[in-house]
């Protein structure tokens, strides 16, 4: 019924005859005619919206699956607007999945095909979806993927420019969001670990307009403190679109730039981040950033200690073995009468002195008689021989020799030499040698 037509059962004071009758009073025909005193049921708008949806045609529509399920021959998921937190239930037949080519992840980006149909029962808007195709590349997609491929050939991405992270860092650097559980995570499971380490926090953007002007300015901040030795960019996941900012070219050369360790814990395990690619950790998400860079206090502990036992089972082993051979060496026999090693010596000492003995025996007795023999030879051969034999030696009064006659005069005194004892003489004649 259109406004303003007339009827009988709108006429003025039909609704009162009808309640004194007892007939129920007409539902208003449209939405513009419920009063307080004249609403529609649930059921009737929710039909009225279900007559309304249904009259619309199949759409295509994109968005990011969220939590897809199956269940026996349907598949089940959230398709979410990329840029608005608005979402809504699609279902669809298995082959219509099937025929896609692909898996259907949690987080990738498709274009449904579908009806919108009105669930009464449940008061909800669903798609109905005759076919889903993975997204393509979009240019920000592309420009990310150009990006990745210019710093990968910069070698900002290569492992040799992984610097590792420090064993028992003095300070942590920490850029989070202002609002959220990231800083939590990290913050918490780190002082477990490890209950000295130390915080310095910068609270910022983590998405939006000012994200990679403030993430930046807190990494080269952070960065130009002494005391911090290691840096964490942490964020609790987001949709691709919400991480776009770290995604960035200048946050990701700042990031290349600073000079201490890095680590990304943006946790988006779907579509990495470029700053996961150029840090020197990519923590999986803040939590397992906080475990990351210190170590586990309680088990450092447990390692010196087993460390100590395996030293002192190690020394206590040798020592133990050292002890046995130095017990099995002095249980030898040469050991136990050392003097019996010096039988066989002694042994052959005594033949090396028998032999010496003989030796030197033969060697006097031919140096003895080597000795007459040079004895007489040199007797024979010496002027006392001469003189033994009869011989004088007649000197002057000079003491040469006189071996002429004529070298002497009459009245000349002489000393004559003989065997035993000098003779003086004077010269009373002088006789020429006869012939």
């Amino acid at each position: 019924m259109i406004d303003g037509e007339y009827s009988p059962d709108n006429a003025p004071g039909a609704a009162d005859a009808s309640r004194g009758t007892g007939a129920p009073a007409p539902l208003p025909e449209r939405a513009s005619d419920t009063t307080a005193d004249h609403p529609w049921p649930v059921h009737h708008l929710s039909a009225k919206i279900g007559d309304y949806v249904h009259r619309m045609g199949p759409v295509w529509v994109e968005g990011q699956v969220l939590r897809p399920s199956r269940w026996k021959n349907l598949v089940f998921f959230d398709l979410r607007d990329a840029s608005e937190n608005n979402t809504l239930g699609v279902s669809a037949p298995a082959p219509v999945l099937d025929r896609m080519g692909a898996d259907l992840d949690d987080g990738s980006r498709v274009v449904v095909h579908a009806r919108p149909r009105w669930w009464s029962r449940g008061g909800q808007l669903k798609l109905d979806a005759a076919e889903i195709r993975h997204a393509g590349v979009g240019d920000l997609l592309a420009r990310i993927e150009a990006l990745k491929e210019a710093l990968a050939a910069e070698g900002l991405f290569d492992p040799e420019r992984k610097r590792p992270l420090p064993l028992i860092p003095r300070t942590v650097g920490l850029v989070c969001a202002t609002q959220g559980d990231a800083e939590h995570d990290v913050v918490v499971n780190a002082t477990q670990r490890w209950p000295a380490v130390r915080f310095e926090i910068r609270r910022v953007s983590v998405q939006g307009t000012h994200a990679v002007r403030e993430v930046t300015a807190a990494l080269r901040e952070l960065d130009a403190l002494p005391e911090v030795d290691v840096i964490v960019v942490a964020r609790g996941g987001g949709s691709f679109e919400d991480l776009i900012a770290f995604s960035d070219e200048s946050l990701v050369r700042a990031a290349a730039a600073i000079e201490t360790p890095l680590v990304s814990a943006i946790g988006h395990e779907k579509d990495s981040p470029v700053l996961d690619l150029v840090a020197d950790y990519r923590a999986s998400t803040p939590t397992d950033a906080g475990k990351r860079i210190v170590p586990d206090a309680a088990q450092e502990r447990a390692n010196l200690d087993q460390a100590r036992r395996d030293m002192r089972a190690a020394i206590e082993s040798r020592l133990d073995r050292a002890a046995q051979g130095l017990e099995q060496f002095r249980s030898r026999p040469v050991l136990a009468a050392p003097e019996r090693m010096l039988d066989p010596h002694r042994e052959q000492l005594g033949r090396a002195r028998e032999a010496a003995g003989r030796a030197l025996v033969s060697v006097l007795s031919h140096a003895d008689a080597t000795t007459r023999e040079l004895a007489a030879s040199l007797r024979a051969l010496s002027p006392q021989g001469t003189l033994d034999r009869g011989y004088a030696i007649v000197r002057d009064a000079h003491g040469a020799v006189v071996r002429r006659a004529s070298a002497v005069s009459t009245d000349d005194a002489l000393g004559i030499r003989i065997a035993e004892g000098e003779l003086d003489a004077v010269v009373t004649q002088s006789r020429p040698a006869q012939a």
